[in-house]
């Protein structure tokens, strides 16, 4: 078997080893049957969504076309702290190409750039255990990610206090010692997650959204503009959220942002066979301390 890595910097590590036979003729049959529910194509992702995925989604989405038994609908099981927002405007693309709907479905978390990810999805299906979170961008720096809004709200606490001549002298050299160059990355990063959000919520998660429940009126462009401006707004607003691992769950989704959320709980038996696909893959991969892993039918 091959399972597919991504390592801490973003490269792509190729493992193979023998996994026990049991455990993936199980999870192999959880797949099959995942994908016969959906009438989908089914790739499972865990880790950070760094550079270099694209490649790898790509070229499993040629896998399938190599099968012969590629669908026109793709699910993503997704479980990830986040990433670059960059890799994930190219991965959409990627899958945009060769699939007319997709489905995300969030077993555990998908958080940051994980969110905006799934808000390019025509369906999302999550249970109460799910959350989504704060669309906070991050950027690679120092040999690690750090979250951009952070930096952004501090700065702004700074020039605040400036400009009302509070600034203690110690945050006045924390201030001067801000790169303005990577001020200026946080600032494009932010924008440019809160445009990709606002695009893929008009385009793919309400393209079927046409008339308002209160009023039963027909949903004009502008509403949809006007409701993705809305729910953008609110998972961009630190002091709404506090803090970047800040977990949003489906009833939040639901009545705060008021997003079309599926259940999958409503569905006792695919609850069932989602939860126990995605417990068995994620204990056996912590046997083999793997962080990040993408698991397809074609993975067997």
């Amino acid at each position: 078997m091959r399972i597919n890595l991504l390592n801490n910097k973003g490269g792509l590590v190729f493992l193979k080893f023998c996994m026990n036979e049991t455990i993936n003729t199980t999870l192999q049959d959880m797949v099959s049957k995942i994908e016969k529910y959906f009438n989908a194509d089914l790739i499972t992702i865990h880790g950070p969504i760094s550079m270099g995925l694209v490649s790898l989604v790509n070229k499993l989405i040629e896998d399938f076309i190599d099968d012969g038994n590629k669908h026109d609908k793709l699910v993503i099981m997704l479980t990830t702290t986040g990433g670059i927002a960059e890799e994930v405007e190219r991965i959409v693309n990627v899958i945009r190409h060769f699939y007319q709907e997709v489905i995300f479905v969030v077993p555990d978390y998908a958080y940051s750039a994980g969110t905006i990810f799934c808000m390019s999805g025509d369906e999302i299906y999550m249970d109460y255990f799910s959350v989504l979170g704060p669309i906070d961008p991050q950027l690679y720096k120092d040999d690690k990610y750090v979250p951009a809004l952070g930096y952004l709200d501090k700065v702004k606490e700074f020039v605040d206090k400036s400009k009302d001549g509070v600034i203690a002298p110690a945050e006045i050299m924390m201030l001067q010692e801000i790169d303005l160059a990577d001020l200026r990355s946080y600032e494009q990063a932010r924008d440019l997650a809160i445009d990709l959000l606002k695009k893929w919520l008009v385009q793919f998660k309400f393209k079927n959204w046409d008339i308002h429940m209160s009023s039963g009126q027909p949903v004009t462009w502008k509403d949809k503009e006007k409701r993705a401006e809305e729910i953008a707004t609110i998972l961009s607003d630190n002091k709404e959220w506090m803090s970047h691992g800040r977990g949003i769950d489906i009833n939040v989704l639901r009545s705060k942002l008021r997003l079309k959320i599926n259940d999958f709980c409503d569905d006792k038996d695919l609850s069932y066979l989602l939860r126990s696909y995605h417990e068995l893959l994620e204990e056996y991969n912590e046997t083999k301390n793997m962080s990040a892993f993408i698991y397809t039918r074609r993975s067997a």
